[in-house]
């Protein structure tokens, strides 16, 4: 069995951080690993949110972006009701206990159909959570968002993308005169009483405590009553490279690791993507997986609704050993 040695959700000793290649070996049978172990795999306990992803267009390209959203990426075609209406009534049909429908892209609010898309979901009694970077884009919703909040204000939650509490460091992610525009977005879903939180990164190596103060010393600086020391409020997030080495995750891991596979996102939620061209949407894991063929578990919530083979290096780095999970937040 391969020798692992946890650091508190946060990564193993010389191996997450390491800037050394993944071997090409690695993450290739969804039943063993490279050393001929048994693959974890991780089966559904309930569905209890699904994600929509509403796109991968983004009106800004960052540095490290997973999903490599941009101005020009369009893998991921918009969604629209009709491809979202088949999922909310097999949902509804099928008596499942999903209570969230998360919103991501991309960037959701460049989608044209986003607000008949955010009405639907409330309408039907769902929470709804939007991750979005709170700039233009969004702010172009303004108008229907103020109409969404006043009808389903406990409802509808936000949460906004500040890499770093720096300036520097958020642009040096997000490109030039991104941090000010967000900030701006942030203030006013907070000042017209939207439920917002905001999502971090500790791609610089900060200790997490450094990273709450700062966020904390903002959030005081902006007039923005946000506890920077609450994990739903303040997201930190690992960092995904599938290029660098991390170790494969085997059926032992989990108690060697105390982690509960009933807490991972694949346990708990799926997403619905549309490609480009396709005639259907389908349905994936996770929010982390949206291009690999190996990921798709077919067009209905039903077809889905199967273990998932932790096979893929995010499935390591984010999940298992980062602890990460998009579902966590407002």
């Amino acid at each position: 069995m391969q020798r692992l040695h946890w650091r508190g959700l946060r990564g193993i000793e010389g191996d997450v951080s390491s800037p050394t290649l993944l071997a090409p070996e690695k993450f290739r049978s969804p039943e063993r690993t490279a050393r001929g172990e048994p693959r974890a795999r991780v089966a559904l306990r309930a569905l209890e949110t699904l994600w929509l992803n509403t796109g991968t267009l983004c009106n800004i390209e960052c540095r490290r972006c997973y999903i490599e959203s941009s101005p020009r990426n369009d893998r991921l075609a918009y969604l629209r009701p009709d491809d979202v209406r088949p999922f909310l009534d097999e949902i509804r049909d099928a008596g499942l206990p999903t209570h969230t429908i998360g919103f991501t892209g991309g960037e959701p609010f460049m989608n044209p159909a986003i607000a008949a898309l955010l009405a639907e979901c409330l309408a039907r009694g769902f929470r709804v959570l939007v991750l979005t970077n709170a700039m233009r884009p969004m702010r172009r919703h303004a108008a229907s968002l103020l109409a969404l909040h006043a009808r389903h204000p406990d409802a509808l939650a936000l949460r906004v993308s500040l890499d770093h509490y720096a300036p520097a460091l958020h642009e040096a992610e997000r490109g030039p005169r991104s941090f000010e525009p967000t900030l701006d977005g942030l203030r006013w879903l907070a000042g017209a009483g939207f439920r917002v939180a905001v999502a971090g990164r500790t791609a610089w190596g900060e200790a997490e405590a450094s990273l709450r103060a700062g966020y904390a010393r903002l959030f005081a600086e902006r007039g923005l009553a946000i506890d920077a020391r609450d994990p739903a409020a303040l997201v930190l997030f690992p960092e995904m490279d599938e290029r660098a080495d991390v170790p494969e995750i085997t059926e032992s891991c989990f108690g060697q690791l105390g982690v509960d596979p009933d807490t991972l996102m694949c346990a708990s939620s799926r997403m619905v993507a549309k490609r480009r061209g396709a005639e259907r949407a389908l349905v994936l894991p996770c929010t982390l997986l949206p291009y690999d063929p190996r990921f798709e578990l077919g067009s209905t919530l039903a077809d889905a609704a199967r273990t998932v083979a932790l096979n893929h290096p995010h499935c390591a780095r984010f999940c298992v050993l980062g602890g990460g999970s998009c579902t966590t937040g407002a």
